[in-house]
């Protein structure tokens, strides 16, 4: 059975693509500092080894790779036209290709140094990182529904709970609105900070009683995003990882 790297799938998984120098960088460094093995996978064939990033060149153009034991795999992956690397961090795939690959002593060991990729795939597809809303700012969704019976529709904010990108969690609002599992809402405005509202249709998959600390009950539903297009997955992609980004720099500093 053939080998499956999606990062050359481009179009099944473009929007788990990274191609933003800042985004990739971060990802790449958090590889490093918890020292993740990567699977190097040679001219995307099945030879593959085991390798790390040892380091980003300070002018950030390159990535050091660590070279494998075996000399003779080393002489292969000079003459390659490119590897594969392949590992997980937090549980989500990561890939990218390292070409023009030249050998580059580090440290007194024998290394590769590489380019700085410019696309990184990085894939949660079932496991989605789910990002609690921030409590520095409010996160909502206005969502049309209809009322009375007249079939009124009008739109209602509601509080966003967590957010990844697959869908979301919200707050059921008040007032006679009628959630049900299954039920579909077109046309929704998710509201991101600095990007403004989003559109997205939206699928009830669940729905649960939440008691909070102050006594009080609300209705949770879990929704899932129908159909969204890569932009605007890509967009709320970019919204977890900065939130994310901005909150392990925040504890680093703690």
């Amino acid at each position: 059975m053939p080998l499956k790297f999606e990062l050359l799938q481009a179009d099944d998984y473009s929007q788990y693509l990274l191609r933003g120098k800042t985004d990739i960088l971060y990802n790449l460094r958090s590889l490093m500092q918890k020292r993740a093995m990567l699977s190097a996978f040679i001219d995307a064939s099945a030879d593959s080894f085991l390798t790390a990033i040892l380091a980003v060149t300070p002018d950030e153009r390159h990535l050091i790779l660590d070279a494998a034991s075996d000399e003779t795999i080393n002489r292969r992956v000079e003459a390659a036209e490119q590897l594969i690397c392949v590992t997980q961090l937090d549980k989500i795939k990561i890939q990218f290709a390292a070409s023009k690959i030249e050998r580059f002593p580090f440290e007194g060991h024998e290394a590769f140094r590489v380019p700085l990729p410019e696309v990184l795939l990085r894939l949660q597809r079932r496991e989605y990182y789910r990002l609690t809303a921030p409590g520095s700012h409010a996160l909502s969704c206005l969502i049309p529904v209809t009322v009375g019976g007249e079939h009124k529709v009008i739109s209602v904010e509601t509080s966003v709970l967590d957010i990844s990108g697959g869908g979301l969690a919200i707050t059921v609002p008040s007032g006679g609105v009628t959630f049900e599992p299954d039920m579909e809402f077109a046309d929704c405005r998710l509201m991101l900070p600095e990007t403004g509202p989003i559109s997205a249709t939206l699928r009830v998959r669940n729905l649960f009683r939440i008691t909070n600390r102050d006594g009080s009950v609300m209705l949770r539903a879990g929704c899932e995003f129908l159909n969204l297009s890569n932009s605007v997955a890509s967009t709320i992609q970019r919204y977890i990882l900065k939130v994310e980004r901005e909150r392990n720099a925040h504890e680093r500093m703690r």
